[in-house]
């Protein structure tokens, strides 16, 4: 997820608000902390994105009613964010404007300039971002391609007349800089999937991609028309970005896609499904599709899935249980490892970052948008092309760029968010850690009434959940309710008014209980009712 923010004369200027995707049962986004910028809001004069990707915009819908500043994005990006604030009911209330491709803005004390740049979604920006002291390029997510079949290339003469105006620091997209060489076009990923699609003559065809890759969605359109089969787009976010692409003139010389509803009657031979879930998203179309609850789409022998994208380190486990799902149901699975051609990236290889480097000049170079491994490799290729300062960051890092030694000079306070339920809190609170613990260990709730004369009313309420296997609780239960009448005969008078620390005392002796039976200390809570009247 990306966030930054650049201060200049006691501003703020935020770039970029995205989100990750949980791993743990429960948690399924991660935000950053803006706690350090929500105590300066006076000061934060706006947020400007570079791009509709999640890791860019995802946490925007969440996160704006406490930063409550104005957004500036150009159309594409400005149509994916309207429709993720409608969803939220926010979309009157955030000032949101939308900005020409290689449009400017000024926000004093910064002039900023979006540059047209590729990638692997529509109207990715660099932003030019100036000051009275030097100009600043943050270059956002980015590749150099010639032909990249949807919208603008990259604008190389903006670059090359910041480059010759000077620029102070270029902080740069680092994800494939262990990639010798160029990265591919989109072009030459649609030949050869059209090819591969015309291949397949049994079945249903699913081909499943990202969704924000618009050209991709073109690509697997023609490869449908070539192969005689009808285009499907399958999943919300498809949708929505086919959405926004068509309104803005993208999809020119592409019909319009059938809806899933249509193609009931349709010979399983003359479909071709665009889905989502190329990276085992566990609510995702193709999710759904190979643990055969999609309601309306159903995939059997015969049928083959491509997967048009890499996975994304850290999904290998829920990419490859989704594999394993569809060629338990008899599907065909290709993946981009296994056919040549049928992906590329949306990174710069070192031959890119080398182009970008020639043309910007820049003066100070801080890698962000990777692993440590790859802002110190990039670090390292930086200096070895003639950069001579080079900052490596982390989170938090607060760098002063206008001195004669640029240098990290602080840490501002930051962390992770969750969404629970529909509250964001913090990734690490008190309410996660318990559901954490509530998942691994279960819990044990306790119920004793205690009358007048200080004795134990009636039978203890037990109740175990995820304790013990069903027809197995009864034992433990019995255990638990030894145990209550041990801790009774056994606790020291004094403590019968003391209802705090009698309570505390049967809780750590019961969860003792439960964990020399089942070998595990299980989240226990007692409720003691106090009732003289009995």
């Amino acid at each position: 997820m990306n966030l930054n923010l650049y201060g200049f004369q006691k501003k703020w200027l935020m770039v970029d608000c995205g989100i990750t995707f949980g791993d743990q049962l429960g948690i399924e986004i991660i935000m950053p902390d803006i706690n350090f910028i929500t105590k300066q809001l006076k000061d934060l004069i706006g947020l400007v994105v570079t791009h509709a990707h999640e890791d860019h915009i995802g946490a925007i819908p969440y996160l704006w009613e406490k930063l409550l500043c104005p957004i500036y994005a150009t159309p594409f990006t400005s149509r994916i964010l309207k429709a993720k604030l409608q969803e939220v009911g926010l979309l009157e209330k955030v000032p949101l404007f939308e900005i020409p491709l290689n449009g400017e803005i000024d926000l004093n004390p910064f002039k900023i300039n979006f540059i047209n740049l590729t990638h692997s979604i529509p109207e990715p920006n660099a932003l030019a971002i100036r000051t009275e002291v030097g100009t600043v390029i943050h270059t956002g997510d980015w590749k150099l391609d010639p032909e990249p079949l949807i919208g603008e290339t990259t604008d190389i003469q903006m670059l090359k007349d910041f480059g010759r105006e000077g620029v102070l620091a270029l902080v740069c997209d680092s994800t494939n800089v262990f990639v010798e060489g160029k990265t591919d076009s989109e072009a030459s990923v649609r030949k050869h999937l059209i090819d591969l699609v015309k291949s397949q003559k049994e079945g249903r065809v699913v081909i499943a991609c990202f969704a924000s890759n618009v050209a991709r969605l073109t690509s697997c359109a023609i490869a449908a028309q070539e192969a005689g089969r009808v285009p499907v787009l399958v999943g919300r976010s498809m949708i929505r970005m086919e959405k926004a692409a068509r309104e803005l003139g993208y999809l020119k010389g592409i019909p319009p896609f059938v809806a899933e509803d249509d193609i009931q009657d349709l010979d399983r031979k003359k479909i071709l499904l665009i889905s989502t879930g190329s990276q085992g998203e566990a609510r995702s179309a193709l999710a759904r599709m190979s643990s055969n609850e999609h309601p309306r789409l159903k995939l059997s022998e015969g049928d083959t899935v491509i997967f048009s994208a890499r996975m994304i380190p850290g999904n290998e486990i829920s990419v490859k249980g989704i594999q394993e799902q569809l060629i338990e149901m008899g599907t065909k699975v290709i993946h981009a490892d296994e056919i040549e051609g049928i992906h590329v990236s949306g990174h710069p290889a070192r031959e890119d970052l080398k182009d970008m480097y020639s043309w910007v000049q820049p003066k100070i170079v801080v890698p962000v948008h990777g692993e440590p491994s790859h802002l110190r490799e990039h670090a390292k290729y930086a200096q070895s092309l003639g950069i001579e300062k080079v900052i490596v960051p982390y989170n938090g890092a607060l760098i002063n760029l206008t001195s004669d030694e640029p240098t990290i000079i602080g840490e501002v306070p930051h962390g992770q968010l969750t969404l629970d339920g529909n509250v964001v809190v913090p990734l690490f609170s008190l309410q996660m850690r318990e559901r954490a613990k509530l998942m691994t260990t279960g819990v044990v709730f306790i119920t004793i009434v205690v009358n007048a004369d200080e004795q134990v009313y009636g039978q203890p309420h037990i109740t175990l959940l995820g304790i013990a296997e069903e027809g197995a609780e009864e034992e433990t239960i019995q255990a638990i309710g030894k145990q209550i009448e041990l801790a009774f005969e056994e606790m020291p008078k004094e403590y019968w008014h003391k209802e705090e620390m009698l309570s505390e005392m049967i809780r750590i002796s019961c969860r003792r209980t439960v964990n020399s039976l089942r070998g595990k200390k299980p989240l226990t809570t007692v409720h003691l009712i106090m009732n003289e009247s009995i």
